[in-house]
């Protein structure tokens, strides 16, 4: 009687488990084949949106060599540049923010310390485009929005509203003991060593997540970029570039190319990801030690 309950327990795992790996198959099928579509067509020696073949009938390299050398029309090595600048200062001004903000909400006691957190969770729940009309005027008003200065406005506002995420990385903050800052403090610390010093080295974790969505919100951004650089081509981000190349009058001659910019700007999320992977994984190490 027993030995048929242990056989009946495992035939239910086994068939739970084949169902599961069959819907994880399935997800993962379907998660995998716009990103394998979009690589062989970025290698596709026909041109066209449309063609009635998944396989390219032949392979080239000559879309990632439009988009570096056909700079009459459409400069992708500019708008590279652009967003890759733009990128880089937001991720460094808003990380700087977050985590400040976050160590000041997870540590500290002031006034007003609750109503700012309802307020700031609150103001979450709206999608960030509803105030892009309000923040290009300001922008326009100071006088933000035209040549070399476009770039400068982009990173206030990817950064500007950045403090507003904090509350992943305060839940991180609590999660580590008051006692550790009590510590620090006896031994002449000031808040701000305590912070770079003693904090921000054991959430090592939190820092590498706040680092890569920061990077990651400027890079990927159209709605605030298309708004902010309007009639500027030169200070386009990639973006705005790409959505380009789909307009009418270019998408039958850059389509290939499209998906060649949509395969180049991963590149760097990849490489940024990798590098500091190493880094997340020490950090959760080093926090299930300590």
């Amino acid at each position: 009687m027993a030995g048929n309950k242990i056989h009946s327990a495992k035939k239910r795992r086994f068939i739970n488990n084949t169902i599961v790996h069959v819907i994880l198959g399935i997800l993962a099928v379907i998660w995998v084949f716009p990103i394998v579509w979009v690589i062989l067509t970025s290698f596709r020696a026909e041109k066209g949106s449309y063609v009635s073949t998944f396989f390219p009938q032949s392979f080239t390299l000559d879309n990632y060599a439009k988009l570096f050398t056909d700079t009459t029309i459409l400069n992708f090595p500019q708008m590279f540049m652009n967003t890759l600048f733009i990128a880089i200062c937001s991720c460094i001004l808003a990380t700087f923010y977050v985590l400040a903000v976050s160590y000041c909400l997870s540590r500290l006691r002031f006034k007003m310390r609750k109503p700012y957190m309802n307020m700031a969770m609150i103001l979450g729940l709206f999608p960030g485009f509803m105030s892009m009309v309000a923040v290009y005027f300001i922008l326009k008003a100071l006088g933000m929005t035209e040549g070399n200065l476009i770039k400068l406005a982009l990173i206030l506002v990817y950064s500007g509203g950045a403090a507003l995420s904090f509350q992943i990385a305060k839940g991180f903050f609590d999660t580590i003991p008051i006692a550790v800052d009590e510590a620090a403090i006896l031994d002449g610390c000031t808040r701000w060593q305590i912070f770079t010093k003693v904090t921000l080295p054991l959430s090592k974790p939190i820092v590498i997540y706040t680092v890569l969505t920061s990077f990651m919100s400027p890079w990927l951004d159209f709605i605030f970029a298309k708004v902010i650089c309007r009639a500027n081509a030169d200070q386009y981000t990639i973006a705005i570039g790409l959505w380009r190349m789909l307009e009418k009058e270019y998408i039958d001659s850059w389509y290939t190319s499209f998906a060649a910019g949509a395969v180049l700007i991963s590149v760097p999320i990849a490489v940024l990801f990798l590098y500091m992977q190493r880094y997340y994984v020490d950090g959760l190490s080093g926090a299930v030690k300590g």
